[in-house]
């Protein structure tokens, strides 16, 4: 998975809730919360938090099949 450094949450719900469900199967297969004191020990909700605080780093990458018009409108090829 590729990451790039934010310092907030995504603004998009469905961004958030796949970089959570993401982060949630890495602390389930063993990663270690990024809080030092987390308020839970359910994996989705540590995620959560963690994302809410800005400790998750991330990069979203343009799909290739998206090209931009003369006046910047975006359209599927």
């Amino acid at each position: 998975m590729m990451m790039t450094v934010l310092t907030k949450a995504p603004e998009s719900q469905f961004a958030y809730v796949v970089l959570a469900a993401r982060r949630a199967r890495q602390i389930m297969a063993g990663a270690p919360p990024l809080l030092e004191n987390p308020r839970t020990l359910k994996a989705t909700r540590i995620a959560c938090e963690e994302l809410e605080n800005g400790l998750i780093e991330y990069e979203f990458v343009e799909p290739s099949s998206i090209d931009e018009d003369k006046d910047g409108n975006k359209r599927r090829k």
